[in-house]
């Protein structure tokens, strides 16, 4: 027959395995808003370059002032979903530790946790599952932006059209409204 301790030593471990989960997801997740951040501030020196004079002579100053200027809310939204996500994805950590806890020290005092570590375990694994989707919504959100940023590109080069052989411009469009 197994050991007691060791019963127990296996029980508070296998919240660890999620709370593994949730650590990755929190780290990719803090640099997702060090993105965002980054975005905005690269935005913010592109468009003090833009309203200058030298800035609004540049070709299609103004659609590419309103391609920042609409990306903005956007961008406001994905920091706002990372921050639940992040929120989300916390919660579970301290749920998830907090089953460990509570089946350790039952076991320790000798005392029925009962249903509360299963009820906590669950709590925790569906903020995981909560913080997981809402960073699937910031990754659609994210490249909706891209795909933008790309046609405004594709208009950039239409207009030097000189430059560019015009099969490879109507390939990169094609290309782009794919993705």
């Amino acid at each position: 027959m197994a050991d007691a301790n060791l019963q127990v030593l296996t029980a508070m471990i296998t919240p660890a395995v999620l709370i593994s989960g949730a650590g990755t997801l929190l780290m990719s997740t803090s640099s997702r808003l060090g993105r965002v951040t980054d975005r905005v501030r690269q935005l913010t020196a592109r468009f003090k370059v833009l309203v200058t004079d030298e800035g609004r002579a540049e070709a299609l100053a103004r659609d590419e002032k309103r391609l920042i200027v609409k990306q903005l809310p956007r961008l406001a939204r994905r920091s706002r979903i990372i921050v639940r996500a992040m929120t989300a994805l916390y919660l579970a950590v301290a749920l998830l530790v907090l089953t460990s806890i509570l089946i350790g020290g039952s076991a320790l005092l000798g005392a029925q946790a009962g249903p509360l570590p299963v009820m906590l375990a669950i709590a925790g694994a569906a903020s995981l599952a909560y913080g997981a989707l809402l960073l699937s919504f910031e990754t659609r959100l994210s490249a909706r932006t891209t795909r933008e940023e790309m046609q405004f590109l594709i208009t950039l080069g239409d207009h030097y059209a000189g430059l560019y052989d015009e099969a490879l411009m109507t390939s990169v469009r094609q290309d782009v409204d794919q993705s």
